[in-house]
């Protein structure tokens, strides 16, 4: 009898894209449907990038060094220096996206059946690389009263056993939007120190902070160059979430190499979008301003919408285009599955990502949603709009439980 393996029966459906089935069948039934559930943008990519890959000329797309271009690379070198962020042209491996980025570093620093600790809720799709990898995640759960500011240290210490070897950090975060202190990511490197763990540091939305706060590269700590490696992407910093084109960064030279030769049996990146990338890279960087005031506007007004909502729960997130609220439902998978099949005002509806996907401890997220506010303030208003009308008449609304983390990491770990 033919069997799948275990880790493709362990493999989970996408917590952002799980629910398009529905949100197709709404389409077709003649409802509109707001895109709240991922994180692709509406805004144009700048056209010096496209003009870059469109006005190429050359008679065969030819693989690259394993490693990425020398010239883009180089170009990379520049864009870290001016991110305040010190890595050299031999620091830097091209990725295929920000995806492979992370796989490659779990693959190079951990063995099957090694532990990681991740913060949650945490981005979902490390639920996958860490399956793929033979890896188990083990938790420290933030929580949404503290807006999910980093949990105390002595969470993550009472969860170290012989297995762990690294920590994985989103900052600032998908899913909550926490951008995390340069104290906090501080005494996690001690503690990365203390117990000879790797530091994995996801910085996907580092250009997408408010209110002044920036975000913090762990790899600018004093004393990180042995356990800190960055995992990259250009695909939120510039919308150009199509190119596929990451980087993996590190000043540590063996996990350079031993991840270099993972990238070798992929052959290379993408040619074209490391054509791309090259432009990016080189737009100085006032580039960043327009768009991030553009997100900042979103998330000032999304954030004000929802928490005028009777018994939702919403805190301001200071960076990335994310925010995770608790929600007066009895259940977010089923909440989100209703606002397609069954809900619409004025012929339009909405998808969320129920927050489950991002959460591993059993019990968790199941009053909360990640929203992204990544459409313009006209189609957000009507989008939220709709969630206004849809809690009113939903027939499972409940009063928001915005302790109930606590008595479930209670049971949980009893």
């Amino acid at each position: 009898m033919l069997r799948l393996s275990q880790r493709g029966q362990a493999m989970p459906p996408s917590p952002f894209r799980k629910l398009t089935p529905y949100a197709e069948a709404a389409k077709k039934a003649g409802k509109r449907v707001y895109h709240l559930n991922i994180g692709q943008p509406d805004l144009e990519t700048a056209p010096e990038l496209l003009a870059a890959v469109r006005g190429v000329d050359f008679n065969a797309l030819t693989y690259s060094y394993a490693a990425g271009t020398d010239s883009y690379r180089r170009q990379l070198v520049g864009y870290y220096e001016r991110a305040g962020i010190p890595a050299a042209f031999e620091d830097i491996l091209v990725t295929t996206a920000g995806s492979e980025a992370i796989l490659f570093a779990l693959l190079t620093c951990l063995n099957p059946g090694d532990e990681l600790i991740v913060p949650e809720p945490f981005y979902g799709a490390y639920t996958a690389f860490a399956i793929a990898a033979g890896v188990t995640i083990v938790t420290v759960t933030a929580h949404v009263e503290t807006g999910y500011a980093l949990p105390p240290l002595a969470d993550f210490e009472r969860v170290v056993t012989p297995r762990t070897r690294a920590v994985l950090l989103c900052n600032p975060s998908n899913p909550t939007g926490y951008v995390y202190q340069p104290a906090e990511l501080t005494a996690l490197l001690d503690f990365c120190k203390r117990h000879d763990l790797y530091f994995l540091s996801d910085e996907a939305y580092r250009e997408f902070c408010y209110d002044g706060a920036e975000a913090t590269s762990a790899l600018s700590l004093p004393g990180s160059e042995e356990h800190v490696i960055v995992l990259d992407t250009i695909s939120k910093r510039y919308n150009v979430c199509g190119a596929r084109i990451g980087a993996l960064v590190t000043r540590n030279p063996a996990v350079w190499r031993a991840a270099f030769h993972f990238a070798q049996m992929r052959i290379s990146p993408p040619g074209l979008g490391m054509l791309l990338g090259e432009a990016a890279a080189a737009l100085p960087p006032t580039y960043f301003d327009t768009t991030r005031a553009e997100y900042h506007a979103r998330r000032d007004f999304t954030v004000r919408r929802l928490q005028a909502l009777p018994g939702v729960v919403c805190r301001v997130p200071g960076g990335a285009f994310y925010v995770m609220p608790q929600l007066p439902i009895d259940d977010a998978e089923t909440f989100c599955q209703w606002l397609l099949e069954d809900f619409s005002h004025e012929g339009a509806t909405l998808m969320l990502s129920p927050a489950r996907g991002f959460y591993k401890t059993l019990g968790l997220g199941r009053q909360q949603v990640r929203l992204a506010y990544v459409l313009n303030l006209t189609d957000l208003d009507a989008a939220l709009t709709c969630l206004e009308h849809a809690l009113q008449v939903y027939p499972g609304r409940q009063p928001a439980l915005v302790a109930a983390n606590d008595s479930l990491i209670a049971a949980a770990t009893a």
